[in-house]
């Protein structure tokens, strides 16, 4: 099981995870359409990543939850001009911002810690391997609807 103590300290510091993975997705040299889109749609879409990452991590049974979120993302972001590249690139970034953020906290005092950061490292690589999948099925299922309309 998941240790519930990462997990709140990640979703009670959504707003500081938010804020840096802004300063690295408005820097990063794959990001770039980030660097002039607007600031507090990115807060908001970040936010709500870190924000509901604990009820999503671990949780097999919201997978087509998960899976209807990350189609949406990729779609949307097909609609507002980014590459996937950049896509997939920002979706990296948040993982990345995540586990600078867990490591800094120390959960290492113990085995049990250990374990449980790595139990959490496991499932977090596992949630965003699936959201990269869904969100280019989601990019490439609108891009040929779109081709199909253009056709």
């Amino acid at each position: 099981m998941i240790s519930e103590k990462l997990m709140r300290l990640i979703e009670t510091h959504a707003d500081e995870l938010t804020s840096r993975w802004l300063k690295e997705v408005r820097v990063h040299r794959d990001t770039q359409t980030y660097w002039t889109f607007p600031e507090d749609q990115l807060r908001m879409r970040a936010f709500d990543v870190y924000s509901r990452l604990g009820r999503w991590v671990g949780h097999e049974e919201r997978n087509e939850e998960v899976a209807a979120s990350y189609r949406a993302l990729g779609a949307e972001r097909l609609a507002e001009g980014f590459r996937l590249s950049e896509v997939v690139a920002a979706l990296e970034l948040t993982k990345n911002v995540l586990w600078v953020f867990v490591l800094g906290h120390g959960f290492f005092d113990s085995v049990v810690q250990v374990y449980q950061t790595l139990e959490l490292y496991n499932s977090v690589v596992t949630y965003f391997d699936r959201a990269v999948f869904y969100t280019i099925r989601g990019y490439e299922d609108a891009r040929e609807t779109r081709l199909k309309r253009t056709a």
